[in-house]
Parts: C-alpha cells; sequence; structure tokens
C-alpha cells in the first residue's frame, strides 16, 4: 500500500517520549497531550509516495514534525488524532515533514533544512548557558556545501528560525539554509553546549 504524496510512516516507540528512566525506575515527566516537547519524533519508513523520487527508502529511520504523532483537543474537549493519523500505529507524513533520515548510521537532511549544536556562553557576565544565534554546524545540506558551509563550522543563524530536536541525545537546532547567515573563524574557546537532561531524553 502506497500513498500518492505522501510517506507511510510508523512511530518508533510509542507516540509520545514522557517518560524517564531514573535510577531504574519509571518517572513521567509530562502528562500534556498538547506539549509538543513530548511528542515522538523518530519514525520508521513503511512506504514511499508513488508521485516522486526520494532517497528515503522503506525501513529508513526519520525525524518528523512534532504534529505528526501529536493529539490534541477540539473545541468541545475530546481528543483527537492528528491529520496525518491513519490507522492504528500507521501515518501519512509530507516530505516538508520529514527532516532527517538515516542510512548506514548517518544521518542526512532533507531538502534545505540543517542542524546547527549550540556552544556554551563564556561570558560569565551573562545568565544564559548558551550563546545566542550562533553554534556549530551538525548537519549541513548541498546548498550549504555550495557555500563552502560544511560540517563542524562556526556558524550564525536568523533569531526565531529554529527549532528544538533531540537526536541521539543531542540537543539540535534545525533551521532552513537561508536561517544562516555567517560563517565564523574559530577562536579556540568555542565549545559544544549540551544540558544533562538531553543526554536523558
Amino acid at each position: 500500500m502506497r500513498s500518492i504524496f505522501d510517506f507511510l510512516i510508523r512511530p518508533v516507540g510509542e507516540r509520545y517520549n514522557n517518560k524517564v528512566d531514573v535510577d531504574g525506575k519509571e518517572l513521567i515527566i509530562n502528562t500534556k497531550i498538547e506539549s509538543f516537547r513530548s511528542v515522538n519524533k523518530l519514525a520508521e519508513v513503511v512506504a514511499t509516495p508513488l508521485a516522486f523520487k526520494t532517497d528515503i527508502k522503506p525501513g529508513d529511520i526519520i525525524i518528523v514534525h512534532h504534529n505528526v504523532f501529536r493529539r490534541f483537543y477540539d473545541i468541545k474537549g475530546k481528543q483527537k488524532n492528528s491529520r496525518s493519523y491513519f490507522e492504528e500505529d500507521l501515518y501519512f507524513c509530507s516530505l516538508d515533514q520529514i527532516y532527517l533520515y538515516k542510512r548506514e548510521g548517518n544521518w542526512n537532511s532533507v531538502n534545505d533544512r540543517c542542524f546547527v549544536k549550540p556552544i556554551k556562553n563564556t561570558d560569565y557576565l551573562k545568565l544564559d548557558k548558551e550563546r545566542k544565534h550562533i553554534g556549530i554546524l551538525k548537519y549541513g545540506n548541498s546548498s550549504l556545501d555550495e557555500l563552502k558551509i560544511n560540517r563542524g563550522d562556526l556558524v550564525g543563524y536568523t533569531p526565531f528560525g529554529e527549532f528544538e530536536f533531540l537526536i541521539d541525545g543531542e540537543r539540535l537546532y534545525c533551521m532552513k539554509s537561508n536561517d544562516i547567515v555567517i560563517k565564523y573563524e574559530y577562536k579556540g574557546d568555542e565549545a559544544e553546549y549540551n544540558p544533562s537532561w538531553a543526554k536523558s531524553g
């Protein structure tokens, strides 16, 4: 079974990632279905669309938009599935809702998406633990490659264009190529910043 324009996917694990292990005991960290932070964003591709060719194949693991598996309450207070829901644990997902796919153990970005790792704030006069709008490019794409902006480069990005994701225990910001506005030279004091809660998520 294949859709014409959408991927058919299933969540890897449950729809929500709202449980963590603390010293061998399960702790529920969120009970609200409307909270996007706890929605699972990891999925497995069951079938690809008929309308176009893609590098993504059935069986690939992908990172998707939080609204794909999300549930919500309608105006009557009734719990409902997202429009992506198909049946049981199967969902439709459009190409623009897919940000990364894994091939041979490596993550690859989709279209103009890229991911940036925040860095530690070294200004001790500021309370923020990470520097704003600057980070290390973790996963780039072909358009950034053409601009000689490669993985591991220190880059600056526009505000309000980034979305937070947890990928393999790392907190990364997803954005589009056009959100990357500058490539910096390293000064030598830059260090990746990853909060402790991300490693347990």
